[in-house]
């Protein structure tokens, strides 16, 4: 009987993978059986904890620099996967940056940053793990999007954009390759319990604290339980889809 939950013989590049729903969702897939390609941009030394967290689960993992938003750096860092690996089978698009403001005071660059990392990111590398995903007749791309790209949130207009973007991109691209055996759905995570949330004040996490039915803060491995599920044979017939985790906040 096939193992529905085996990853054996695969290859997952994870983006943004040095903390956070990153990391998990590599640890999460490593121990499904798939080699991982850890990507980072600015740090270093957790991108290589995570390496030897995914190694100790006996699997083959490197690292590798590379800015998602810069499509020399993006094509450089999946043809060395494909070097090591042979091909990306899986890809998990989370790479990610917020820089908010209100739009009356937004600068350009905080626009620009913010849509070129989280939507051209997700762009240039889903578009340059396909060929091989094609060729093989067999493939995940996992989107980790926000609850925001469905509900919105103040200040935070160009974050908004860039994860309301991606749920449109899923849609488009899961049609283009659905007749190749090539899945493409997104997750959309609440407020997890992260870097990002953590510096949070408490009157503001009191706020957030309002908006979700369940009254907590999820942890990564809710997100990264998913992402395994989406990689898995049992997500076969699972495409297209925004797929929220976020204890009931969008609702």
């Amino acid at each position: 009987m096939e193992d529905t939950n085996s990853l054996v013989g695969k290859t997952a590049l994870v983006t943004g993978a040095s903390k956070g729903i990153g990391r998990a969702s590599a640890i999460e897939l490593a121990a499904m059986g798939a080699n991982i390609v850890v990507n980072y941009n600015t740090s270093e030394e957790e991108a290589e904890q995570t390496v030897k967290l995914v190694k100790s689960l006996g699997v083959e993992s490197f690292s590798h620099k590379a800015n998602v938003g810069d499509l020399s750096e993006v094509t450089k860092m999946v043809s060395t996967a494909e070097e090591v690996f042979g091909q990306v089978d899986i890809l998990v698009n989370n790479a990610g940056v917020i820089d908010d403001g209100l739009l009356l005071r937004m600068k350009d660059e905080a626009w620009e940053r913010v849509i070129n990392t989280n939507l051209n990111g997700t762009f240039y590398c889903s578009r340059a793990v396909l060929r091989s995903m094609v060729k093989a007749r067999w493939g995940r791309i996992i989107n980790i999007g926000s609850v925001v790209g469905l509900r919105g949130n103040i200040g935070q207009t160009n974050y908004t954009a860039s994860k309301a973007a991606i749920n449109g991109f899923t849609f488009a691209l899961a049609k283009e390759v659905a007749t190749r055996n090539i899945t493409v759905n997104t997750i959309t995570p609440g407020y997890i319990h992260t870097d990002t949330v953590d510096v949070l004040s408490d009157k503001q996490k009191n706020t957030i604290m309002t908006w979700i039915p369940m009254q907590r803060f999820g942890e990564v491995e809710d997100i990264s339980a998913m992402v395994g599920y989406l990689a898995s044979q049992k997500a076969k017939y699972v495409t297209g889809q925004v797929i929220s985790v976020d204890g009931g906040m969008a609702i």
